[in-house]
């Protein structure tokens, strides 16, 4: 048999979807008031986890955001003082360099006025050798002072270039320090708005879910109604197949094999027994359902007699095939909720043959085929006898 395809990967985004589609399938038979209030009910709860971490995360972000504004900040104040600082020292290093130019400046302009010529005849009239040297070494100390004050000009040229270079880092540094300050206070007052948001969302969808749930209360004797009503239909089919059985028999075996797939479509809803959440109560829907487009082909999933074929209630339009005898019981399949019938009680349909058409009379919450599979009345999971591939 071909291999079952593995289902996609559920898309958190289609959680409220999936949510509206269970209750609808699970107030099938409930009236449209009653689905409207508990789709309305099903799409607010399920939102409201999302909701409520949306708050938290938010408030968690604008607490974040806060540190790292006020962190950038003092960043900032620290950058902006360290500039200070160093603009400080630069404007302390031009004021020796002016000094020192001044200086140099007075050397240059004695030496252009004949200082050097000072300086021999200060030599020539030495009075005698000792006087000579005491002369030369006050020469020498005048020009080590002059070699001095240009020594210390070039040096505090050089601090100055250097202070300056760091004046200029430090301004950068400062004004990138600011404009991230200024960045991380945008981003707090954004995620400061974003959380006021998600609060009014979340407060929004609480007095939603409120009036949902009050419209779905108001709902609850109707609902209550009709699912006695459901549970009571199918004690008539399952009482209506026995009498039929017990009239006409069960025919002969069944040959086996897999049923045909009675219509193209995809499957939107299990056999089982489903706990209603919203009015409290169980109800075993006898069938699965497959979706499929209002009024594509219904063919007869095997060849057999048909039983029962018209109007049944919640069903609507139902048709029922007897296909013989199989573990015992009667092997029956059903096919509910059909806009037009083709058969009728007591013809023999074929594998295959087109018996009717999708549709979505009675209760029902959209085109779809119900399709069932019974054993002496009682239903089973038809997907136990339908392809894997449910092709």
């Amino acid at each position: 048999m071909p291999a079952v395809p593995l289902p996609a990967a559920a898309d958190p985004a289609d959680d409220a979807a999936r949510a509206v589609h269970r209750a609808e399938a699970l107030l099938e038979s409930a009236g449209a008031a009653a689905r409207t209030a508990a789709a309305n009910l099903a799409k607010a709860t399920t939102a409201m986890p999302a909701a409520q971490r949306r708050v938290a995360t938010t408030r968690g972000v604008v607490v974040a955001t806060r540190v790292e504004a006020d962190t950038a900040r003092r960043r900032a104040d620290t950058a902006r003082a360290g500039y200070q600082r160093v603009t400080d020292e630069y404007t302390a290093a031009t004021v020796r360099v002016d000094a020192a130019r001044e200086r140099v400046e007075d050397i240059a302009r004695a030496t252009y006025m004949g200082s050097t010529f000072n300086r021999l005849n200060l030599l020539a009239e030495a009075t005698g050798p000792q006087d000579l040297m005491d002369r030369l070494g006050l020469v020498e100390h005048l020009m080590h002072q002059e070699q001095q004050e240009v020594r210390t000009l070039t040096a505090a040229r050089r601090t100055a270039r250097i202070a300056q270079d760091r004046a200029g880092a430090a301004k950068r540094a400062a004004e990138a320090a600011e404009q991230a300050a200024a960045d991380r206070l945008r981003d707090a007052r954004n995620a400061q708005a974003a959380a006021i948001r998600a609060r009014d969302a979340l407060h929004r969808l609480v007095l939603t879910r409120k009036t949902a749930l009050r419209a779905a209360e108001t709902q609850r004797a109707a609902v209550l109604a009709r699912y006695r009503a459901a549970v009571r239909a199918e004690s008539r089919v399952r009482s209506s197949m026995r009498g039929w059985e017990n009239r006409a028999g069960v025919g002969s075996r069944y040959p086996g094999g897999r049923l045909l797939m009675p219509v193209h479509g995809w499957k939107s809803s299990d056999y089982g027994n489903r706990y209603d959440p919203y009015y409290r109560v169980w109800q075993l829907h006898a069938g699965a359902d497959f979706a499929a487009g209002s009024g594509s082909p219904i063919r007869a999933a095997a060849s057999g007699r048909v039983i029962q074929a018209g109007w049944n209630g919640g069903y609507g339009r139902y048709t029922c095939i007897n296909h013989g005898r199989l573990d015992g019981h009667g092997f029956t399949t059903c096919y509910a909720h059909q806009s037009k019938i083709y058969t009728g009680v007591g013809e023999y349909v074929r594998r295959g043959e087109i018996i009717g058409r999708v549709g979505s009379t009675g209760a029902s919450t959209g085109a779809h085929l119900h399709f069932e599979t019974r054993f002496g009345g009682v239903p089973r999971d038809p997907l136990d006898y339908l392809p894997g591939c449910l092709c």
